[in-house]
């Protein structure tokens, strides 16, 4: 009887794991057994690619992906010693907001400079194949972020991993299977929240992860001015690129004397200066500050209406939320709406059958100013319409560059009625975001909780190389 209740509970104890690895998404896959699908060869059209750009299947590997253009791209190194850009692959999926991974169960994809050894493939993923992008590292550890086993695997499914489709990461794990029988001792991914042009930094300045991001802008300078790996240390809890022998075995403690290629520095700073300039001509053209929203991340665009299975695809059905931002404050710009009783002209005669139908009633917006675009439906929600902002261009370029005088704000001019309001007119029903009064107002009630709760988020990450991922160690996806 005694040996009977052990097994009974051997086996509730093997279920509830079973259980707790499902509900864990990504972040808690169980090994699925051994299959064939890690052995696949790279496809004769991707060995024709790479000879087209002078490179070869043993050659070393790097990724970029961005989240926001939910792309995925393979770069690989030529006979030179320089990358070139292999394939851009659409992301399938990823989970969370723009930002960096903070915790575990946050569901965000994490945003930093991640090394990926050998002993990070797996090839029995319950997810097609998959590989650990090694989360946390030196960065994430100096600021105390928890969670793991971030993954890059397939099946269109992500709670904080990449997701691409059971064909993408089938190329892609051969791909960086052959380059690590080649010689590559680790690959090095660059996980951006969004391609660092100025247009994206001039929307994005006032979000409050710009200083982290302007760290991974300055580690995308350094490759793409010099288009090979750039050095990755972390010291003082900051990034820093190009400089030798920093390492990030200490991430909290101070910096040492940094040695770096004066060349190479000098070009990362032209560059830098010329995209400043680029960031403040766009915001003196008027272009507004905005903060990307999303229900629960997002998937390429060219995903969209194909069949096929993908993670809570009712949270990206209609694409995230953006949000115009206030200059000064970084808050979100309110509605300048008045609803008002139409006049005894306006007023639409009723039939008979809606005789205890409310009055009409005028719905007037503020009118845009020269050069913005014409107003938004007032049936939206009042986080997304863009109205009564004023330029505030010079005030940016204070706070970008260090110089400039704030601009004033100009007075918001509100639609008044020709008449009186009467007093005995009844008001309109309560109108959720979209403007129907019996739909469910949890879309619009999570963007404005996620706005007033903006925090802001420090700065990134990069692991100490092997330490992420031991040979052997057990993988999770």
């Amino acid at each position: 009887m005694a040996k009977s209740n052990w097994v009974s509970r051997l086996a509730a104890l093997g279920l509830a794991a079973s259980l707790a690895a499902m509900l864990a998404g990504c972040e808690g896959d169980e090994l699925a057994g051994g299959s064939g699908r890690s052995l696949r060869p790279i496809s004769p059209e991707t060995i024709a690619l790479m000879g087209q750009n002078d490179t070869s299947p043993s050659q070393p590997v790097l990724i970029r992906t961005f989240k926001k253009e939910a792309e995925f791209e393979i770069w690989k190194m030529k006979s030179d010693g320089r990358y070139a850009l292999l394939k851009t692959y659409p992301m399938c999926r990823w989970s969370g907001q723009l930002g960096p991974k903070t915790r575990e169960g946050d569901r965000q994809v994490p945003e930093g400079f991640y090394p990926i050894t050998p002993g990070q493939m797996n090839p029995n993923s319950n997810y097609y194949l998959s590989f650990n992008v090694g989360y946390p590292n030196a960065y994430d550890r100096a600021f105390g972020r928890t969670g793991g086993t971030i993954m890059v695997h397939g099946a269109c499914s992500s709670a904080g991993c990449f997701s691409m489709t059971d064909a993408q990461i089938a190329e892609i794990y051969a791909i960086a299977r052959d380059a690590f029988n080649g010689g590559q001792r680790e690959i090095q991914m660059q996980s951006y929240p969004f391609h660092m042009t100025a247009e994206n930094l001039a929307k994005h300045r006032l979000d409050p992860n710009i200083e982290f991001w302007k760290q991974l802008k300055n580690g995308s300078d350094h490759f793409e001015v010099t288009r090979t790996e750039p050095e990755v240390g972390v010291c003082a809890k900051h990034y820093v690129f190009g400089a030798h022998g920093v390492g990030d075995s200490n991430a909290s403690a101070a910096c040492p004397v940094l040695q770096r290629d004066a060349e190479v520095e000098a070009a990362v700073a032209a560059k830098q200066s010329h995209d400043d300039e680029a960031v403040a001509q766009l915001v003196a053209q008027g272009v507004k500050p905005i903060e990307l929203v999303y229900d629960d991340g997002g998937q390429n665009p060219s995903f969209v209406g194909q069949k096929g299975d993908v993670s809570r695809p009712d949270a990206i059905t209609a694409g995230p939320t953006e949000i115009v931002l206030d200059e000064k404050t970084g808050q979100p710009i309110p509605a300048v709406v008045k609803i008002a009783a139409a006049s005894e002209a306006q007023r639409v005669v009723s039939a008979p059958a809606a005789a205890n139908a409310p009055a009409q009633t005028l719905v007037a917006q503020a009118p845009p100013a020269s050069g913005q675009a014409a107003p938004v439906s007032p049936l939206l929600s009042p986080l997304a319409i863009v109205g009564g902002a004023t330029d505030t261009s010079s005030s940016f370029v204070k706070k970008w560059l260090n110089f400039g005088a704030e601009a004033n704000d100009s007075a918001v001019k509100v639609y008044e009625p020709a008449q009186p309001v009467p007093s005995d007119v009844p008001l309109p029903p309560r109108r959720d975001a979209a403007g129907d009064s019996t739909a469910k107002p949890q879309a619009s009630l999570k963007t404005q909780s996620f706005a007033a709760a903006r925090t802001a988020v420090p700065a990134q990450q990069r692991p100490i190389p092997g330490a992420l991922a031991l040979a052997g160690a057990p993988l999770q996806q």
